[in-house]
């Protein structure tokens, strides 16, 4: 793999790790979803013990949550290419809901390239500093 083609991979990556973030805060949980791979999983920072599978799963998932304004920051992204196929990724996470002093934590992603474009395979999330 050339230098370019692993920037590429690790540019798309932090590119999903972003797209991510503003698609949770808008509330757009059917794009959101998208972003999984068919049989993707998911774990939320506050129950990082609770697999979520699926796109149906995340889907619903997403939609069981109250109503909220949410800004979520994410930084420190940090990309590894294992293949042409295959990433893996760590974020820093704040989230800020106005109501709450804000939630910091960690996610650790797995990236897979489908036939869409590179989606999670895994996201699972930690907290560090709970409100």
């Amino acid at each position: 793999m050339s230098p370019d083609e692993r920037r590429a991979i690790e540019w798309d990556c932090a590119r999903l790790v972003a797209l991510y973030a503003n698609l949770n805060d808008a509330a757009h949980w059917a794009d959101l979803a998208a972003l999984y791979a068919e049989d993707g999983i998911m774990t939320r920072p506050s129950a990082p013990d609770i697999e979520i599978r699926g796109h149906t799963a995340i889907l619903a998932a997403f939609r069981a949550r109250p109503p909220r304004l949410t800004r979520h920051v994410c930084s420190n992204v940090v990309i590894d290419v294992e293949d042409a196929d295959h990433a893996r990724g760590t974020s820093a996470m704040v989230l800020y809901t106005g109501t709450t002093p804000p939630a910091v934590g960690w996610f650790h992603d797995r990236f897979i390239r489908t036939t869409a474009g590179w989606r999670f395979s895994e996201r699972r999330g930690t907290m560090t500093f709970s409100p």
